[in-house]
């Protein structure tokens, strides 16, 4: 017989999750009555091992055939914790660790993971639970003519929206990212009902500052929109609009490094006042220079990509703390808060820095991190980051369950890793954090979902990348385990986050094919964009998909439950990814696909599911 802890259980601890100083946590522990256990303690630690307190137990009663133990531990300050047990018999004392997803072993295996966040940390609710929309500027909707006497050249326009991206390098080897199709702010705010039909209420924008660039993460003046977007009068427009259908604008933070061609850098003298250009620019201290002009620290060694020091004082206040900072000025012109580009690579001071000016000016303004792993123990650059035990970030992209749900909808996973990742980031995460997770299927930097969803290998050259388009009969298996994927995404915890064209059947690999410029020609009669419509209108009406907690069970055949509660409303999603089956799931069918119901029998084929109202 095992020694019995489940963190994940409130059976064996209580409140499930973080905490917060001055809240008191029991920890039940089971022994078997066989081994004559006379006692038991929790031994916490820092995360560099040093002992943060020992909590002893109190006999709890016999429970079967097990004596139960249990500890109340009660944390005094915020801070990154792991724990273990130390279980005394009357022959022996020995360490309790975990072992796998719910068990433990003698000696042997991993801590158990405790996060304390300070008891001040509040989060903006009413973006709980929001659905959000991803746009690339240049690629959406164009609407007039901007002024582009101004744009940083060469760049030249494409002839055609069904253009293929430029990818190939040019004789110097070098992929410049200067071709643009025109997509515009103007042309944004006029699909915002669009946008409202499917239940948008964020709007992320990838970068849309002054930059030579289509990506813009060059960012050349960072209080100028750039040139093909339109003009600051165009995004104060686009926030007006926005804010009159009840949607915010997000804005991408681009903060850990600069361009090469900008105010600040100069690299080729076109402002004449940048760190390269003017030995005396007041910028000059922004940029690490090995040996000035031509070796500096970049970005992954990008050299169109100077870093900068984040920490000096003149950037600071330039970014965050000035009157007229970069973060005041776009706040103040409309923009409802900031995606950080590259979290993992901006210091924590900086971070908090900025989140404090940000709700300085807009206490509801939200704040996202790019971070690609498990947020609340992340280790960037030899440092344990403190992104929700310093209370930092609202929110970060949610990388985990991306990566779960593809697996699992393409049968790589049996439901087992899907429910041992939704949970772990469930228990790691802050609640206030976890119903503001940006839950995302595709983004700029990935192949687009429904091209990693076809059956069919993807073609090895990238060339064949570039215009391959799936067969009609893997486009219709995509397409069903992209309808699977987003019901998983609609209503499991956070803010389902729909990558431009997604909505409509978008193909596309690695960047820049990801990219390309969104189809409105597929907008009409498309039963995708109206699955879409649907699974955000039950999203909208159901307060457990929006607040409630989360539950993830699988019996490892391929189908996986997920429950979420909140007061006295209950919700139960299942989704079947294996071999038709029978379920039976009691209650009220709230939405269903690829399923068939009798009495309280639902029948699912492969990747049917549906949710349930219990009653």
């Amino acid at each position: 017989m095992r020694i019995l802890f489940d963190s994940k259980d409130e059976k064996f601890k209580k409140p499930f999750g973080t905490l917060v100083p001055g809240q008191s946590c029991r920890f039940t522990v089971y022994v078997p009555t066989e081994i004559s256990p006379v006692g038991c303690a929790l031994v916490l630690e820092n995360e560099n091992g040093d002992k943060a307190g020992r909590f002893e137990s109190r006999f709890d009663g016999k429970y079967g055939a097990y004596d139960r133990f249990t500890v109340v531990m009660i944390p005094d300050r915020p801070g990154l914790f792991f724990y273990y047990f130390r279980i005394r018999t009357a022959r022996e004392d020995f360490a309790l660790y975990r072992e796998g997803w719910n068990d433990t072993n003698m000696e042997a295996g991993e801590k158990w993971q405790l996060s304390v966040i300070p008891a001040d940390f509040r989060t903006p609710e009413a973006l709980y639970g929001s659905v959000m929309y991803q746009i690339f500027p240049d690629r959406f909707a164009r609407k007039g003519l901007c002024d582009t006497s101004g744009k940083l050249k060469p760049f030249h326009l494409h002839d055609s929206p069904d253009d293929i991206p430029e990818w190939e390098p040019d004789e110097s080897g070098e992929v410049t990212n200067c071709d643009f199709f025109g997509g515009n702010l103007a042309g944004i705010a006029d699909k915002l009902d669009y946008l409202a039909s499917i239940g948008v209420k964020i709007v992320y924008l990838n970068p849309i500052f002054k930059a030579w660039s289509n990506h813009r993460y060059d960012t050349a003046d960072y209080k100028k929109i750039d040139e093909l977007l339109g003009t600051e009068e165009d995004f104060r427009n686009l926030c007006d609009q926005a804010h009159k259908r009840d949607m915010k604008i997000i804005l991408d933070g681009v903060f850990s490094h600069t361009g090469s061609r900008s105010v600040y850098f100069d690299e080729k003298g076109e402002f004449g006042h940048g760190a390269v250009s003017d030995p005396e620019s007041p910028y000059r201290d922004w940029f690490d220079f090995k040996k000035f002009p031509d070796d500096y620290t970049a970005w992954w060694g990008v050299k169109t990509l100077p870093c900068v020091h984040e920490l000096n004082e003149s950037y600071r206040r330039f970014i965050i703390s000035g009157e007229d900072s970069v973060i005041a000025h776009w706040l103040r012109a409309g923009a409802d808060g900031f995606r950080l580009d590259v979290a993992d690579e901006l210091p924590d001071a900086f971070i908090r820095e900025l989140r404090e000016r940000l709700k300085e000016i807009n206490p509801n303004a939200l704040l996202i991190g790019e971070v690609w792993e498990d947020a609340s123990n992340k280790i960037s650059y030899g440092v344990r980051r403190t992104y929700f035990t310093g209370g930092e970030l609202d929110s970060v992209m949610n990388y985990p369950f991306k990566e779960a749900v593809l697996a699992f909808v393409t049968g790589q996973d049996d439901g087992t890793a899907f429910r041992n990742t939704v949970m772990t980031v469930a228990e790691n995460y802050p609640s206030q954090v976890l119903h503001l997770l940006m839950n995302m299927l595709s983004t700029h930097d990935t192949c687009r979902v429904l091209s990693l969803l076809s059956p069919s290998p993807a073609p090895r050259e990238k060339r064949e990348r570039a215009a391959y388009r799936m067969s009609k009969e893997d486009f219709a298996i995509a397409e069903e385990r992209l309808k699977a994927a987003a019901f998983l995404q609609f209503v499991l915890p956070g803010m389902p986050c729909v990558f431009y064209g997604d909505e409509v059947g978008t193909e596309g690999f690695e960047d820049p094919f990801c990219r390309s410029y969104f189809r409105w020609d597929r907008v009409e009669g498309s039963t995708l964009l109206s699955f879409f419509k649907e699974l955000s209108r039950v999203r909208r009406d159901s307060k457990a998909l929006t607040y409630g907690d989360v539950r993830v069970d699988t019996d490892a055949g391929g189908r996986v439950w997920i429950r979420r509660a909140y007061g006295d409303t209950s919700v139960c999603a299942v989704l079947n990814a294996g071999n038709s089956a029978e379920i039976s799931l009691p209650g009220k069918i709230l939405f269903s696909h690829k399923a068939v119901c009798s009495e309280r029998v639902i029948t699912l084929e492969q990747y049917g599911f549906a949710l349930v109202q219990d009653i």
